[in-house]
């Protein structure tokens, strides 16, 4: 008997049991990968190791049970770690100390915050602010994240202390060190990535982290890494995760992580949604962006509520699920099952892993964020988005992650404004059956004699009426011939705000005073209406406004 509609999870509506085998041979393969890299991300956290396979437990379930995407995996992410650690490190609270039972609940309160605001996202449909991080924004800042995080993890790697500080002085602390090398620990963190990037080159259906991982675990057990200095992350608390609120920290403590969560938000939106949508369009399917952020603000209330940190939507691992021929959540769920047998049975036998090699790992993910490939497509095509984007990785590196989320959104924004201040203007010249000629707007274009059809391509607001009306005055006065008409046409302005009313009135002054007729061709019914609302309808009269642009040209009287 089947289940009501309403009882079954938006993922799993449709499922059929001729996919089983693979959803769980999907699910079996990306655990794999998944738990190494979960546990390097404790690094970036700067958490306990245990609270990385936490991420991928309740988290990834209350994905799957009330998200949307079929495909988007959800746990721990490099970038939402690194701007939640740089953000609490930078919040100014007395006495905090990274992996301190204060940090992890702090970490806990962020997750918690950050499912807030995801449920304030869905409630006002705000999904659409994940679209205001362009394409090379987010080239740029990922790049930047994958700097960060393969540099932190080099004195992992080396074996030498870890620096503070910006940046600049965290690369010179290890520099400072390389005298003190631990050449066993180097060993171990250098065959773990020439490991994970032969099985790249050669087998890459074959995830090789998990090889290296299982294969250098199984070597520091058998040779008693830690005898001789090779750093071994220690006994893992086993069992069911911590479950309640993060003990040690109150609601009142939220402003100090408020303006984490926030970053790591507009993260979660940009990355989960882009993620979802890119992997729906490739099977065919519809991503429901809002439902998502439903799944999403789900998994984060559970990360807060069991002990870990803020989680995200997965590219990386998505691709591994779906690479692996995963069709739904059911192989999410797989993952959930194999994570807790590791939980209730099998932490012990993680003892003897090195550091150097979950650093190795996360030292190769750092390396696969930084899209150098991107950032040359980007600057062939676009210069100027080039420097949008190395900006935001400069910032992002240098100064911080969060820094860098507030330039990539400042960025992006002064970029749609910047396109609507200085958008494209034209003067339309008639070539009979053939259409219309545009030439860009500029003293001495004119469409025929007396005649000037101008076309401006943004909305009118009020940072680029002033500049409209200079480019209509300047087109108009330097006409070749004495102008009697000036056909605007209104196919790209879709909306006029108060101040370019304004100006628009001021302009209508101008072109009466000069003996110029305004006609308006192909205005929407919106802007004919906010025309009479700012009291240009006796101005403009009926007789001037065409809906149809050829229609507008031919009523120009030749004489």
């Amino acid at each position: 008997m089947a289940l009501p509609k309403f009882l079954v999870p938006v993922s799993l509506r449709g499922y059929k049991m001729s996919w089983l085998p693979r959803d769980v041979i999907a699910g079996v393969t990306l655990a794999a990968v998944a738990i190494p890299e979960v546990m390097g991300y404790t690094s970036i956290a700067q958490t306990p190791i245990v609270t990385g396979l936490y991420t991928i437990l309740l988290p990834l379930l209350a994905f799957a049970l009330l998200g949307a995407s079929k495909l988007l995996v959800v746990g721990g992410d490099s970038a939402t770690a690194a701007i939640m650690a740089g953000g609490l490190l930078t919040a100014g609270i007395a006495g905090l100390d990274p992996g301190s039972p204060q940090w992890v609940a702090l970490c806990g309160l962020t997750a918690l915050v950050c499912g807030l605001l995801l449920i304030l996202a869905r409630v006002l449909r705000l999904g659409f602010i994940g679209d205001f991080l362009s394409a090379s924004v987010l080239i740029g800042f990922l790049t930047g994240v994958g700097i960060q995080v393969a540099t932190s993890q080099i004195p992992d790697i080396l074996g030498v202390p870890k620096g503070s500080g910006n940046w600049f002085q965290q690369q010179w602390a290890w520099i400072s060190e390389l005298g003190q090398v631990s050449w066993p620990t180097l060993a171990y963190g250098a065959a773990t990535i020439g490991i994970i990037f032969v099985f790249k080159a050669f087998l890459p259906k074959v995830p090789g982290a998990i090889i290296a991982v299982v294969g250098l675990l199984i070597l520091a057990t058998a040779t008693n890494a830690s005898s001789y200095g090779v750093e071994v992350i220690g006994a893992i608390q086993g069992g069911f995760p911590p479950i309640g609120f993060p003990a040690g920290v109150t609601w009142n403590d939220v402003p100090a992580v408020l303006s984490t969560a926030f970053a790591c938000f507009i993260i979660i939106i940009a990355q989960s949604a882009a993620t979802s949508r890119s992997f729906a369009a490739k099977h065919g399917d519809r991503a429901d962006v809002n439902r998502d952020i439903v799944g999403l603000a789900a998994s984060n209330l559970a990360a807060g509520f069991s002990g870990t940190f803020v989680v995200n939507g997965s590219p990386t691992k998505t691709q591994i699920l779906d690479g692996q021929k995963g069709r739904t959540q059911v192989a999410n769920l797989t993952v959930v099952v194999v994570v807790l047998i590791v939980l209730l049975f099998l932490t012990n036998l993680l003892t003897d892993l090195p550091k150097a090699v979950l650093g190795g790992v996360v030292f190769v993910i750092g390396l696969e964020l930084i899209d150098i490939r991107g950032l040359v497509r980007v600057s062939r095509v676009r210069r100027r988005e080039f420097f949008i984007a190395l900006a935001t990785a400069l910032t992002v590196f240098i100064v911080g992650v969060g820094a860098g989320v507030i330039l990539a959104l400042a960025l992006s924004l002064l970029d749609v404004v910047q396109r609507q201040y200085r958008p494209r203007d034209f003067v339309l010249g008639v070539r009979g059956k053939e259409g219309y000629e545009y030439t860009t707007a500029a003293a001495g274009a004119q469409t025929a004699p007396g005649l000037v059809v101008f076309r401006y391509d943004a909305d009118l607001f009020y940072a680029n009426a002033s500049r409209f009306v200079d480019d209509v005055q300047q087109v108009v006065q330097n006409a070749p011939d004495p102008v009697r008409w000036l056909v605007l046409d209104c196919a790209g302005i879709s909306d006029i705000d108060y101040s370019a009313g304004e100006a628009f009135s001021s302009l209508v002054d101008w072109l009466d005073a000069r003996g110029v007729a305004l006609v308006l061709a192909r205005p929407e019914t919106a802007v004919i209406e906010e025309f009479t609302a700012y009291g240009m309808s006796k101005r403009i009269p009926a007789d001037r406004i065409y809906n149809d642009l050829d229609e507008a040209v031919r009523a120009f009287p030749t004489q």
